[in-house]
């Protein structure tokens, strides 16, 4: 299915494009971690949303983003906060690509912070700290998503 159907909720002017041209679905997450424990638990939180999720770890999440380009990634640290770094570049692309801030990307941290005190990667939108709460990260999803 390619996410630029007219089915999928947005259109090409308010949405962004993967460089092949695929419209970003608004609806759709990018959950990224080595841990698949805490992919699920992050997927359920955010399903409770109305979203819908795609489940990926951080080697195989680069291929992803190539074929599809979802409104949010939520990307989990791991210990050092540096997981996910390898998906950098590519976030930064599709936001480019778009013209947008999209995707919109939350890091889930083990230290509270903003990204500039935790001195991580420009395409960081929200840290969110560990551990995983429905009650701390649902509000911020949806702030997100209302945002794009």
């Amino acid at each position: 299915m390619k996410w630029n159907d007219p089915d999928s909720g947005g259109s090409p002017d308010e949405s962004a494009r993967t460089p092949d041209c695929h419209v970003a679905d608004l609806t759709k997450v990018l959950v990224v971690g080595r841990s698949q424990i805490n992919r699920v638990v992050v997927a359920k939180i955010v399903e409770r949303s109305g979203l819908k999720t795609i489940s990926e770890a951080p080697d195989t999440a680069v291929a992803m983003l190539r074929t599809m380009a979802p409104g949010t990634i939520i990307l989990d640290g791991g210990i050092d906060n540096r997981d996910c770094d390898g998906l950098m570049a590519s976030i930064m692309s599709l936001r480019q690509a778009s013209g947008t801030n999209l995707p919109s990307v939350i890091l889930l941290s083990n230290k509270a912070g903003t990204p500039e005190s935790l001195s991580l990667p420009s395409a960081i939108d929200i840290v969110v700290a560990k551990p995983i709460t429905p009650e701390r990260l649902q509000p911020v999803v949806d702030r997100l998503v209302g945002r794009a």
